[in-house]
């Protein structure tokens, strides 16, 4: 299985090594998985002779022009983590130059694959447009304000749509490489995840914190400040849309282009992100936590919580 790891320059040295790692650990693994015969060449690549890490770490890498097609090509994250500085990198000539070599791997047929920023990467290609996508939690506004055509799931880690397939924040890095390593062998991806001590995770829900999804919508802001201030009362949209100053119809819409949400489901992340805020930091039970973050009894609030970010409240609870 030929491998593609498509450096850019400033590329995050976790993601970077977190993939390269992985695929070591599964070769390492292959025998005693009872698959001897997988064994995944791992190449790192570049479109420009030199690359260093977004730490400054010299990066050796094998010109990407002069290779043949790979199986798999992966795309760690830019170091760049916030809206101001991802998009200027973003406009970098060796950004371009990535694009139109995952065109041609993509048209030939190579499964093209990205994490957390280097998802923005693959979309500013347009080969995202129409799949779906999972990208950083916290720059989902971001992403689908540049990429509309794209349809964003950033609750999940990992995302697989035709010929691509992404993952979600930092160190969902290994999720995507243990994904990969999955196709070709469930066992050994298995064995890779036991020694690497981390257990599957299929949703970055119980990571995402509403008031730290990075827009700059007004309009937004104004919601979420009147949510905050009811959340243990009943939800109403008119009054929602009577408060912020706008129709119905224009908060909704608002809400689903900036945040993929509708109103009342966003005021619901809100009564969750509370509710565990306030599993974590009292020792009020469970029904007087319902109360507060305005459900009538703790049978709700816990259905509410094991579908939402799939976590029980004695998990969450332990994890304080």
């Amino acid at each position: 299985m030929r491998i593609y790891i498509l450096a850019l320059n400033e590329v995050f040295d976790t993601g970077l090594s977190t993939v390269l790692d992985t695929f070591s650990i599964a070769n390492d693994l292959a025998e005693s998985a009872g698959v001897p015969s997988i064994h995944f060449e791992i190449t790192v690549v570049g479109v420009r002779h030199r690359v260093h890490t977004s730490q400054g770490l010299s990066v050796p890498v094998v010109a990407a022009a002069q290779l043949v097609r790979p199986d798999i090509v992966l795309i760690p994250a830019l170091g760049a983590k916030m809206p101001e500085t991802l998009q200027v990198a973003l406009e970098r000539r060796d950004v371009a130059d990535a694009g139109e070599l995952l065109r041609q791997w993509a048209d030939s047929g190579s499964l093209v694959s990205a994490a957390c920023t280097g998802t923005f990467v693959l979309a500013n290609t347009s080969l995202l447009d129409g799949h779906s996508a999972t990208t950083s939690w916290w720059l989902a506004p971001l992403f689908r304000e540049r990429y509309p055509h794209v349809i964003l799931e950033e609750s999940r880690m990992v995302v697989a749509s035709s010929h691509f397939v992404t993952a979600g924040a930092a160190l969902a890095h290994i999720d995507l490489a243990l994904w990969l390593v999955r196709r070709s062998s469930p066992v050994l991806a298995a064995l890779t995840a036991r020694f690497l001590v981390i257990d599957p995770r299929p949703s970055q829900a119980v990571f995402m914190i509403p008031d730290q999804l990075i827009h700059t919508d007004p309009l937004v802001e104004r919601f979420e400040q009147w949510a905050r201030h009811r959340l243990a009362d009943g939800f109403s949209l008119s009054a929602a849309a009577s408060a912020t100053g706008t129709s119905e119809r224009t908060l909704a819409r608002r809400l689903k282009t900036v945040l993929g949400k509708t109103p009342l489901s966003y005021f619901q992340d809100l009564r969750v992100e509370r509710a565990v805020h306030l599993l974590q930091t009292s020792s009020d039970n469970i029904d007087l936590i319902a109360t507060q973050v305005g459900y009538a009894n703790g049978v709700t609030l816990r259905t509410l919580l094991r579908r939402r970010i799939g976590r029980s409240v004695s998990e969450l609870r332990a994890g304080n």
